[in-house]
This record gives C-alpha cells, structure tokens and sequence, in this order.
C-alpha cells in the first residue's frame, strides 16, 4: 500500500539529514496517515480510507465526506477520492429515482 492520503494526495518527500559538521545523507519525509472509517450519509455505511491529518480535517471542516467530495472538482482529487465520489453520485441518482416527485 502506497504511503499517499486518499484525499489531498500528500505523499512521501526526500531531504537531507544534516549533521553539525555539515554531513548530508538522504533522508525521507513520511506523511502523518491515519486508518480512518468517515461515515457516508448518502451511501449509509462507514467508509474506511487512509488519510492524513490534514485531510481528516480537511473533510471535517468541509461538512463530511459527502460535501467535500461531491463539492472539490475531480482535478483536485486522487484516484482513489474519484472512485468514491462515483460511488456517491450514483447512491444520489438512485435515492433520487426511488423518491415520487
């Protein structure tokens, strides 16, 4: 499993380590993922994605997991965050169809 949040795409970055004499080796930067279960209200089950921080509060801060994904443009999104919105919008378009206008 790749280190990459599902939602804002942050991934691993490289740098040097530096020592006091001025010694650099590589070194790498890992994201803060968390396994995470966000609860989808229009498809009514818990969906269980590794984030990061940042993008738990990111989707918190945008109303849920619905709101953010369905209102972010599909440029901004990873791959796996596109397959989810799909899942969404078709949930929506079936609950929508079953309701009598």
């Amino acid at each position: 499993m790749s280190r990459r949040c599902q939602v804002t795409g942050k991934g691993v970055l490289t740098g040097n380590n530096v020592s006091h004499a001025n010694n650099k080796s590589r070194r790498r930067y890992l994201p803060n993922l968390q396994e995470t279960s966000l609860l989808s209200d229009i498809l009514g089950t818990p969906v269980r994605m590794r984030l990061t921080t940042n993008g738990i509060r990111t989707v918190e801060h945008n109303g849920g997991l619905d709101a953010f994904l369905l209102g972010t443009p599909n440029r901004k999104l990873p791959e796996e965050a596109l397959v989810l919105k799909r899942r969404i919008l078709r949930a929506q378009e079936k609950k929508a169809a079953a309701q009598p206008a």
